[in-house]
C-alpha cells in the first residue's frame, strides 16, 4: 500500500477522498474570484484551475514550468504567476485552494508531483527562455520546494521540464492506461513523471537550461564521510538510507527536504530531522532507543546519522508468527505466539516508560515504528515527532490505529497508543479502532476467543479506547438462509446512504483507484455497485442508474475502456438493467478508441474486452460486437508468451499473475471463443495461460498454494491463487488435467485460512468466500463457508444506519466492488443463489464439487 492511501485520508474521516472541489479542499485561493479579460476563461478539473484564452493554439508537448510555494508564500506566488502570465497572454494552471496544495506537501503526497502550486505553458523554446528569466527575477529567492520531477531555475520557485501540455494516453509495458507524448519517431510513448529530472532521450536540452542542470549535478555525496549502500525508505519528506561510516561501521542516514513533507503542524522535514537528533541526544544510554550521531547538510537537504538497528519490523515479526493465518495450527503455535506477543508488549511499555523518565513523550508508537532485534528486544524507530511529557500539542503525525484522540497529548497519548498495541499484537487490524473505537471491545472478543490470553489482561487498554460507559454491541454476520435478508439490507443501507449523486467524479465511495481510473467501472465505479445491489436482490435505483448512464453515454476524455476498469462495464451493467441501447453505444465509442493497443488483462485490457463485446453480440445479435470479440482473443492468443513470460515470481518488475491482470483472467476469454468457435486452439491457448499463473505460485509448508511476489505470497481473488482456481474450476468443465486439479487441492487449503487482512472481494475474505461458492453444490452447508461468513464481522462498522467495510489499508470505508461493501454483498448474495463476478462463469453458480481436500478443524487454544 504504501504512503498513497494516505494522501487521500484528507479529505473525508469516513471515506478515501481527493481534493478535488471546495467540498473537500475549502476555499479557493483569492486569485481564482480575479476577473478576467474578455476572451479569457478559468475553468475546473480534479484540484486545478485552468486560465486560457479562447482559440488559442499550444503545442501538444514541450518544455513546461511549474512553481512551487511554502504555504504561507502561496498567494505571493500565484499572483505573481497571474500579473506576469494574463497579460501577454501565456496560458496556466494552479492548485485551486490551500486544501489542495497542503495535500501535495504533506508527508504522505506522491513524491512525483509534490510541491507543484503552478503549470505555465510556454509557445515554444523562446518564450519558455524568457518566461524563466523574467519570471524567475520577480520570485527569485522566494522559498519552495524542490520539485523532484523537474530542474531547477535559479535559486527561487521555478522548474521545468519536458512533457505532454495536452491529454493524451498510451499503455505502458504492463498494458496499463498512462499519460503520453510523442517520441522522435511520433509514435505515442509514456510521459516519465518520476521523481527524477529526465530529459527524453529525443530531446536536446536547451542550451539556457544547461547552467541550472550543472548546478543541480554540483550537489553531490562525495564530501561526506558515509557510503551510501541502499535505500530503506522513500516519502515525501525525504529518503532513510543505509549507509557505511569511513571508519566501516553501518549507519542509517535520515534525510530531510526543506519545505517538504509537511505534517499537520505545517512543520517541514528539516525540521522534524533536526527535533528528531535532539530527542534522540537526550534519551541518550536509553534501552531500546538507537543511538545517534551527527546532523549535517548535503545541499539545501539536512542529513541525521543514527544507529542502524539490525532485526524484523514488528508487523512482519507479527506476520510470520501469527497462526491464526494458518488453519493447520494447533494448540502449540497459539500458545507460543501469545507468550512471545506479551513478552514484546511489557518491554514496549517498559521501553515508552524510560522514555517518559527522561522528559520524552514518543509520540507515534505503531508496529511499523518498533524494530525487533534478533536477540527478540524490541527498539523503538522514528522519534521526528517526540517532544515534551507535558505538552499540550498532540503529535503532527501519527498512524490512524495508533493514534490517540485529539484530547490527548504527550505520556498520555503514549499510553492510547500502547493500548492500542496490545490489541494489534493479537489482531493487527488497529486502523478500524481509528474509525470506530468501540470496534476495540470486538477485537478483544475475537482474540480470546482464538488465543490463550484472559480477557481481563485487556481490561486496561479497553478503558483508555472504549470505556464500558458507552454501549456497544458487536457486529453479526449470520450465515443462515433466515438471516440473509437482514444482512443484505444492512449492507445495501449503508451503500445508499453514501451516495453522492451530485457529483461528477464519482457516485459511490470506494478506493483511490476511483480517482485514477473514473467512477463508472465495475471494480471502482458505479457500475460495480448498482450491479452488486440488484444481483444480491437489494433493489434497482433509477436516480442513480440515471447518474451512470448520462457519464457513460457521454464519457470525459480519459476515460477507460475496459470491463472492470472502465466503460464496457458500465455497459453490463446498463444492458442487464434494459438500456440496450445506451449500452451499444458506449460498446461502439470503445470501438473507435485504440483498443488493439491495450495490454491482454481481464482488468482493463483486452481479455475483459473481449469478454464484454461477446456478451453483448451474444445478447443482441450484433455479430460486428462478436467478430470484435473475437479479435480479442485472437490478439490475445497471439501475444500470451510475451505478455505472461517466463519468471517464477508475479508483480514488481515481472509480468503479473492471476485473475485480473494475469493468465487466468485471459484464459477466461479463450474458453469463451473457444465456445463460440468450436476452435480447441483457445482451449490449448486458455490452458497455457493458466499454466504460466501456476509457474508463478508455490506451495507453503501448509499445503497452501499461493502467488509468490517474491517478498510476499498471495492468496486473494485479483492477483492471487484463488483467483486462478477459479478459473482452473471452469476449465475442468472443459477438460480434465492433472496438474490443475492438484493445483486446486492446495488452493483449497489457502482459503480455509481463519484470518484474511482485508474484507472485500479482490484482496479480502469476500473473495475467498466467492471461489468458496464456486465449489460448493450448497456452501452454506459447509462449515468452513458459515465460519467465512460469521468472521466478516470481523471487519464490519457501523454506516447509515446499516452495515459497512473497510477498504484497502482499513484506513477508509469503501462501498465499491473490488475493496468493499459491493463486493462483500455479492459474494454473500452468490452464497445464496446469486450471481458473481460479471462475466466469469466460475463465480457465478456453483458447480460440481471439486474432491474434498481435508482441512484439520483450527483449535483455538
Amino acid at each position: 500500500m504504501g504512503d498513497r492511501y494516505e494522501a487521500f485520508c484528507m479529505a473525508d474521516p469516513s471515506f478515501y477522498d481527493a481534493m478535488h472541489s471546495e467540498a473537500t479542499a475549502g476555499a479557493s485561493y483569492p486569485v481564482a474570484d480575479r476577473d478576467l479579460p474578455e476572451g479569457w476563461r478559468c475553468t475546473a478539473k480534479d484540484d486545478w484551475l485552468t486560465v486560457r484564452r479562447d482559440g488559442a493554439a499550444l503545442p501538444l508537448q514541450g518544455w513546461k514550468i511549474h512553481a512551487s510555494a511554502t504555504l504561507d508564500g502561496a498567494d505571493r506566488v500565484l499572483e505573481a504567476v497571474w500579473d506576469y502570465c494574463v497579460p501577454r497572454g501565456i496560458q496556466f494552471k494552479f492548485l485551486r485552494s490551500p486544501g489542495a496544495f497542503r495535500a501535495r506537501v504533506s508527508k504522505y503526497a506522491p513524491r512525483g508531483f509534490s510541491g507543484k502550486l503552478v503549470t505555465v505553458y510556454p509557445g515554444d523554446d523562446a518564450e519558455c527562455e524568457r518566461i524563466l528569466t523574467e519570471l524567475g527575477a520577480e520570485l527569485e529567492g522566494v522559498p519552495g520546494p524542490y520539485i523532484l520531477s523537474d530542474l531547477r531555475w535559479g535559486q527561487g520557485p521555478l522548474h521545468v521540464r519536458y512533457g505532454a501540455f495536452a491529454n493524451r494516453f498510451t499503455t505502458d509495458a504492463t498494458g496499463a492506461v498512462v499519460p503520453a507524448l510523442e517520441d522522435g519517431d511520433g509514435l505515442l510513448v509514456a510521459d516519465r513523471r518520476d521523481p527524477v529530472f529526465h530529459v527524453p532521450d529525443w530531446i536536446e536540452l536547451p542550451g539556457f537550461l544547461e547552467p541550472h542542470l550543472k548546478a543541480r549535478n554540483a550537489v553531490t555525496v562525495t564530501d561526506i564521510p558515509y557510503t551510501i549502500e541502499r535505500v530503506l525508505h522513500f516519502s515525501n519528506g525525504g529518503g532513510i538510507y543505509l549507509a557505511r561510516h569511513e571508519d566501516g561501521r553501518q549507519v542509517v542516514l535520515k534525510e530531510g527536504r526543506p519545505h517538504a513533507g509537511l505534517d499537520a503542524w505545517g512543520e517541514d522535514a528539516v525540521q522534524r530531522v533536526e527535533r528528531e537528533h535532539e530527542v534522540l541526544s537526550l534519551l541518550a544510554g536509553v534501552p531500546g532507543v538507537p543511538e545517534v550521531f551527527e546532523l549535517f547538510s548535503i545541499g539545501e537537504h539536512r542529513f541525521m546519522a543514527m544507529e542502524y538497528v539490525e532485526g524484523e519490523v514488528l508487523s512482519k515479526a507479527v506476520v510470520t508468527r501469527y497462526p491464526l493465518v494458518d488453519p493447520m495450527a494447533g494448540p502449540e503455535e497459539y500458545r507460543s505466539f501469545t507468550d512471545w506477543a506479551r513478552n514484546v508488549y511489557e518491554r514496549l511499555a517498559g521501553i515508552v516508560e524510560a522514555v517518559h523518565a527522561r522528559g520524552i513523550a514518543y509520540g507515534d508508537l505503531h508496529l511499523f515504528n518498533v524494530m525487533v532485534r534478533p536477540d527478540g528486544d524490541p527498539c523503538l524507530l522514528d522519534f521526528e515527532v517526540a517532544g515534551p511529557i507535558d505538552s499540550e500539542r498532540r503529535a503532527g503525525l501519527g498512524n490512524q490505529g495508533f493514534a490517540a484522540p485529539r484530547s490527548m497529548a504527550g505520556a498520555e497519548a503514549d499510553r492510547y497508543s500502547l493500548a492500542c498495541m496490545k490489541l494489534a499484537l493479537f489482531l493487527p487490524m488497529t486502523n478500524l479502532i481509528g474509525l470506530h473505537r468501540l470496534k476495540a471491545r470486538h477485537f478483544t472478543e475475537i482474540a480470546t476467543r482464538h488465543f490463550p490470553v484472559d480477557a481481563a489482561w485487556f481490561d486496561d487498554a479497553l478503558e483508555r479506547i472504549a470505556p464500558a460507559a458507552f454501549a456497544y454491541e458487536p457486529p453479526r454476520v449470520d450465515p443462515e438462509p433466515a438471516a440473509w435478508p437482514g444482512v443484505r439490507d444492512a449492507i445495501a443501507t449503508a451503500i445508499t446512504a453514501s451516495a453522492t449523486p451530485e457529483r461528477n467524479d464519482r457516485l459511490f465511495p470506494g478506493d483511490v483507484e476511483q480517482f485514477e481510473s473514473g467512477g463508472l467501472g465495475l471494480s471502482y465505479g458505479a457500475a460495480g455497485v448498482l450491479y452488486a445491489l440488484d444481483a444480491a436482490g437489494a433493489g434497482r435505483f433509477e436516480e442513480y442508474e440515471s447518474w451512470l448512464r448520462d457519464r457513460a453515454v457521454n464519457p470525459a476524455s480519459g476515460s477507460r475502456l475496459g470491463l472492470y476498469d472502465g466503460l464496457l462495464g458500465a455497459a453490463f451493467t446498463l444492458d442487464r438493467f434494459g438500456y440496450t441501447q445506451d449500452a451499444l453505444d458506449i460498446a461502439a465509442i470503445v470501438l473507435r478508441e485504440d483498443w488493439e493497443t491495450l495490454g491482454g488483462d481481464l482488468s482493463g485490457g483486452i481479455a475483459g474486452i473481449g469478454l464484454g463485446l461477446l456478451h453483448l453480440g451474444a445478447a443482441h445479435g450484433e455479430s460486428e460486437l462478436t467478430d470484435a470479440g473475437l479479435r480479442c482473443a485472437a490478439i490475445a492468443a497471439d501475444r500470451l508468451a510475451a505478455e505472461t513470460g517466463t519468471a517464477a515470481v508475479s508483480g514488481g518488475r515481472e509480468l503479473w499473475a492471476g485473475l485480473m491482470r494475469g493468465g487466468a483472467g485471459r484464459a477466461v476469454l479463450f474458453m469463451r471463443a473457444a465456445e463460440a468457435t468450436g476452435d480447441a486452439g483457445y482451449l490449448d491457448a486458455a490452458a497455457a495461460a493458466l499454466r504460466a499463473d501456476l509457474r508463478r505460485t508455490v506451495v507453503r509448508d501448509n499445503g497452501s498454494r499461493e502467488v509468490d511476489e517474491g517478498w510476499r505470497t498471495m492468496p486473494y481473488l485479483d492477483a492471487g491463487s484463488v483467483g486462478i482456481g477459479l478459473v482452473l474450476g471452469e476449465y475442468a468443465a472443459h477438460r480434465a488435467d492433472p496438474e490443475f486439479a492438484e493445483a486446486l487441492e492446495g488452493i483449497a487449503v489457502t482459503a480455509s485460512s481463519p484470518f484474511y487482512i482485508l474484507p472485500g472481494l479482490s484482496t479480502g475474505r469476500a473473495g475467498i468466500l466467492l471461489y468458496l461458492a464456486s465449489r460448493a453444490v450448497e456452501p452454506l452447508a459447509d462449515p468452513l463457508v458459515r465460519a467465512q461468513v460469521e468472521a466478516l464481522a470481523w471487519h464490519a462498522l457501523p454506516y447509515g444506519g446499516g452495515m459497512a467495510f473497510p477498504g484497502t489499508g482499513l484506513l477508509r470505508l469503501s462501498m465499491d466492488l473490488a475493496t468493499g461493501g459491493a463486493g462483500v454483498l455479492l459474494a454473500l448474495g452468490a452464497l445464496h443463489g446469486g450471481p458473481g463476478l460479471p462475466l466469469i462463469p466460475g463465480a457465478s453458480a456453483p458447480r460440481t464439487p471439486a474432491p474434498p481436500v481435508r482441512v484439520e478443524k483450527i483449535t483455538s487454544r
